[in-house]
């Protein structure tokens, strides 16, 4: 019989202990975190080193989009100059060449103006006959002092000394208008540009550069015949130039006149050239849907060289701050965006967000992120390779 009751209390303590321990198992398991075991996944440190994975913390950035386009670089067309004669003639000499840097006032060429040859004999002539009515006045003069003193007298009636006096009044008027048709002649001279050392039968006119610049055309030679319909040379001041560049039709939205950009070129890799849009042109090109758009850019150290190829980024009205991730880090499961967060050394959480714009290689998370969390920026894609059963995939 004793031995019926110490059975029964072996029993009865053995199962009140038993029930202790399921109970502290129970509140053990309560206290752990909530995630949900299916989405952790297993990757050692080893595996992680094979294919490169690399962790970084969610950051809170500013996002500023930016529009790239391609361009080249022109000059301003207010700064080209197209020098042409302003007479027929002849090029004599040839003193600046395409590329040539040229100062203002400085001789491009030389040649023997025909046409101001023709003037100058009709100068010659004027002065001649200017020279032959001065002669005629001389006498008039003293015809008409004469006749006054005798009409003073009585010795000779008054309308003797008033012809006389006509006759020299017409002389001096004569004088007059020879005067204004040989200063006229010589203003078209000047005009022209003839030297005041033209002489003989070769009348010397100079082209100059009308400012300091490029020398971008240079279309004669010496012996060449030309006239005012024939551009001689052009001439280009590239201290302020133009970055061109073709934008298209769903991007003109998002840029305006009087905005900053940044001009880029493979020339100058590590410089980046500061301008401004001045002009998007208000028609596109039917073919290709696109419309110009010009930015003009400081170039007082001459870097930026005509028909340059230059790399235009223009900000958009896209401005925020944001909580970012690389776009390496989002990876597409069962259809939904997600990124895998670190735990531990080996252990990592699949975590579903929603995701907003990309801009410049990071991705906005609209939700399920928390700035500083662990998110795997490289080697995504064999975590989630992981997940779905296969083997490490390559990215």
């Amino acid at each position: 019989m004793n031995r019926f009751w110490i059975l029964i209390l072996s029993c009865t303590i053995a199962i009140s202990a038993g029930c202790k321990k399921r109970s502290s198992a129970d509140e053990a398991e309560t206290q752990e975190p909530s995630t949900n075991k299916q989405s952790l996944i297993e990757m050692s440190l080893s595996a992680q080193q094979h294919v490169g994975l690399q962790v970084q913390p969610a950051s809170s950035i500013h996002m500023q989009e930016y529009l790239k386009a391609t361009g080249t670089v022109q000059p301003i067309d207010s700064r080209v100059a197209s020098i042409r004669p302003l007479a027929r003639g002849r090029i004599v000499e040839v003193s600046a060449k395409v590329g040539d840097r040229v100062e203002k006032g400085q001789t491009l060429a030389i040649f023997d103006n025909i046409e101001a040859g023709d003037l100058i004999s009709q100068e010659q002539s004027a002065k001649a006959e200017l020279e032959r009515m001065k002669a005629q006045l001389i006498p008039a003069q003293r015809q008409a002092e004469r006749s006054r003193h005798l009409a003073e007298i009585g010795a000779v009636a008054a309308k003797d000394y008033e012809s006389s006096k006509a006759e020299q009044d017409g002389i001096n008027a004569n004088i007059h208008s020879q005067q204004a048709v040989i200063d006229g002649l010589h203003q078209r001279l000047r005009r022209l540009g003839v030297s005041d050392t033209a002489s003989g039968d070769r009348f010397i006119t100079t082209l100059r550069a009308p400012f300091t610049g490029i020398v971008t055309k240079a279309q004669a030679s010496s012996g060449d015949i030309i006239d005012e319909s024939r551009e001689v040379f052009a001439i280009a001041d590239i201290t302020r130039v133009w970055v061109q560049a073709e934008v298209y039709e769903k991007d003109l939205g998002r840029i305006r006149v009087g905005q900053d950009a940044s001009i880029k070129l493979d020339t100058y890799p590590n410089e980046a050239f500061a301008g401004k849009v001045t002009y998007i042109s208000d028609a596109l090109d039917p073919q290709t849907r696109t419309a110009r758009v010009r930015c003009e850019v400081a170039n007082q150290q001459l870097k930026l060289k005509t028909d340059m190829y230059a790399n235009l980024e223009l900000p958009t009205t896209f401005s925020k701050q944001a909580i970012a991730v690389p776009d390496s880090a989002l990876q597409q499961v069962e259809g939904r965006n997600v990124v895998f967060i670190r735990h531990s050394n080996t252990q990592f959480e699949k975590r579903e967000v929603e995701k907003g714009v990309t801009v410049g290689g990071q991705t906005e998370i609209i939700s399920g992120l928390k700035a500083g969390e662990p998110v795997v920026s490289q080697g995504a894609f064999h975590l989630k390779s992981i997940l779905a059963g296969g083997e490490l995939g390559e990215d």
